[in-house]
């Protein structure tokens, strides 16, 4: 059976108010999350900041109050509509260089419970998301290895708190004899599955695309096509690992160039490259202040051109319904409410059935969007890239 999953979703708030990802939107809270995933048409949500103590007590007290429902092979239902998987986003400040982020994700409430008190033992404050951990990463995966977690590197090409963007130039020196433990990686916003697969040693990795959500609209711009058998944490582990049949058979992303750090950005005038990759100084002002794009990064590490290993997904572009232009809050609500899902109206929904409900030029922008035809001009330093309509 085909599931979509979006692995990386934030959590800003405990029920009770409390801060666990400040720099994200108050409103996501872990029942915001599950009912806007079911919105979105997402059938699998990971939540990232599973490990704080105040994320767990709320947990337990839906399970307590039969809101969410355990299951036996990992992860927890929701209305019987959702899939929850408990997911821990970390900090890593013991590398040589950088600071890169690790999700580890777990089966159940207990054994992340386990890995936040051991975790815990490293960091400042173990109830906020993201928090330095004064280990490697070696020293985290055996940690997580422990309670039976599974370990993902986190946007890993992105300029800032990424293994490739700022740590290192192959995986392989860090994790060193427990590469063979990191099933897959993270690909990030600025991108996709052409461009990491110009890196020898991710050929046997599968990818991941995750929205890495700070706010609930950003719930499923990007996520995985899993087939597997149920929607639970083993059927999900064993795609990753591609085992027993199971395995992700698409992945859904935005176009790279709508990311925020897809090319080079000068932080002295503002250019975005546009130059042939890689772009290492602005050619604009000749400053050599800049935010190297995750383009021109890849270019720079690279060991040949794209070369694709047969087991790999199609990647599929898709652009969000908010970053079409003239397609608002309320527009997408009346798609939602017709079609029953964001992802629904996006990528299937007739044009016959979108003009009904959306009218001509919106309904046009839908498909056009969906065949690659609207025009992007790419984003870089924290500038997402931007849809235009000619």
């Amino acid at each position: 059976m085909k599931f979509y999953g979006d692995l990386h979703v934030h959590v800003a708030r405990s029920i009770k108010g409390a801060p666990v990802k400040i720099a994200a939107s108050k409103n996501l809270t872990v029942l915001n999350i599950l009912e806007k995933s079911i919105l979105k048409g997402i059938d699998i949500v990971g939540i990232v900041d599973g490990a704080s103590p105040l994320i767990l007590e709320e947990l337990k007290e839906y399970i307590q109050e039969g809101i969410l429902f355990s299951l036996e092979e990992g992860g927890f239902r929701y209305k019987n509509k959702v899939t929850l998987i408990l997911g821990s986003e970390i900090e890593i400040g013991k590398e040589e260089k950088g600071s890169p982020h690790l999700t580890c994700y777990f089966r159940d409430i207990e054994s992340i419970s386990l890995f936040s008190q051991e975790i815990s033992k490293y960091i400042k404050n173990i109830n906020l998301s993201s928090q330095r951990v004064n280990l490697t990463s070696v020293q985290v995966v055996e940690i997580a290895e422990k309670y039976s977690g599974v370990v993902i590197p986190a946007h890993v090409f992105t300029p800032f708190k990424s293994y490739y963007g700022s740590s290192t130039d192959r995986l392989k020196y860090v994790f060193k004899d427990f590469y063979q433990y990191i099933y897959g990686v993270e690909l990030g916003l600025s991108a996709d599955s052409d461009m990491a697969d110009q890196i020898e040693e991710l050929q046997n990795k599968t990818f991941l695309s995750n929205s890495d959500a700070h706010s609930l609209e950003k719930i499923g711009r990007e996520f995985n096509v899993f087939d597997i058998k149920e929607a639970n944490f083993e059927e999900i582990l064993l795609a990753i690992k591609r085992e027993k049949g199971r395995e992700i058979v698409k992945n859904y992303g935005l176009n790279p160039k709508l990311g925020k750090y897809h090319r080079t950005f000068c932080l002295d005038c503002g250019y975005i490259a546009k130059e042939g990759p890689p772009v290492k100084k602005c050619l604009k002002c000749g400053s050599s202040n800049i935010v190297l794009g995750v383009k021109d990064r890849i270019e720079e590490i690279k060991d040949y051109d794209t070369k694709h290993p047969l087991f790999r997904p199609l990647y599929v572009y898709q652009i969000p319904l908010e970053f079409i232009p003239n397609i608002g809050r309320k527009t997408i609500e009346k798609l939602v409410n017709y079609f029953g899902s964001e992802l629904y109206a996006l990528h299937h929904a007739p044009y016959e059935e979108l003009e009904k409900v959306i009218g001509p030029s919106n309904a046009l922008n839908i498909l056009r969007g969906r065949e690659g035809e609207l025009d992007i001009s790419a984003g870089g330093g924290g500038i997402y890239g931007k849809v235009t309509i000619t």
